[in-house]
């Protein structure tokens, strides 16, 4: 007589039974709601400034803190002017007010692109914004200077003129890519500040003679970054055309 074999018998040996693998199931069932169970209760510790990352991507609305300090220094704009302006435009304590309004203008500048790029709080509403307040109270400054007659003329439209030029190239030639801000660029703004912060203020005897000199440096930086923008905006129109070119030329081959 032939036996029956230890598997189909439901032996030890084998595949196991039916029973054998709903248990089997339910033990490793139970040992991941076990692990789970134990994350659960003794966590797992964030990465350092995590939770604020966190927050900062959630709340990257048109209201977070980088945009606020870009409406806050659009709304310092017609403040700086009056106060520029204020009982003649000579009064040395309405002029040390209006120098307050301009300097934290200039301040919340660096920080609120600084924020934006550290949090992710960048917004089609800042990246418009932003370039708006920066020209609209350097240029309020400057024209009110020259109106005053405490700056030349030629030197607004000169820096003006750069500013907005080079702002309307960078569209132009967006479609090609984008052209960094440079060191000297950087270094422009930051003597174009202090030039005007010490124009604004009345200032006599040798420190307007060095806020002079200070103008005059912020002058031949703007003329001197703004030929190297357009040197880099003809390179990266170049180029792009060139790559167009090729991408043309590829598909019809």
């Amino acid at each position: 007589m032939t036996g029956v074999p230890a598997s189909a018998a439901g032996g030890s040996s084998g595949a196991p039974g039916p029973r054998g693998s709903a248990a089997a199931a339910d033990g490793v069932a139970s040992e991941v709601s076990g692990s789970a169970a134990d994350a659960a209760g003794e966590g797992v510790k964030p990465a350092r400034g995590g939770k604020i990352a966190a927050a900062a991507v959630n709340q990257a609305s048109v209201w977070n803190v980088a945009n606020l300090l870009t409406m806050l220094r659009l709304l310092l704009v017609p403040g700086f002017v009056a106060l520029m302006l204020a009982d003649g435009g000579y009064d040395p304590a309405w002029r040390s007010l209006a120098w307050a309004s301009f300097a934290v203008a200039m301040i919340t500048d660096l920080f609120d692109g600084h924020l934006a790029r550290t949090y992710n709080l960048v917004t089609d509403f800042g990246k418009i914004a932003d370039p708006i307040a920066d020209k609209a109270i350097m240029g309020a400054a400057l024209i009110c200077l020259s109106g005053l007659g405490d700056l030349p003329w030629w030197v607004t439209a000169v820096i003006l003129g750069r500013e907005l030029g080079i702002t309307l190239l960078r569209f132009l030639v967006i479609r090609y890519g984008v052209i960094p801000a440079s060191r000297g660029g950087k270094l422009k703004t930051l003597t174009q500040g202090v030039a005007v912060g010490m124009y604004v203020l009345a200032l006599t005897g040798w420190l307007a003679t060095l806020r002079f000199w200070v103008m005059a440096v912020a002058v031949v930086l703007t003329v001197a970054t703004g030929l190297d923008y357009i040197r880099q905006a003809i390179v990266l129109r170049r180029q792009g055309m060139a790559e167009r070119a090729a991408a043309l030329e590829g598909k019809e081959a």
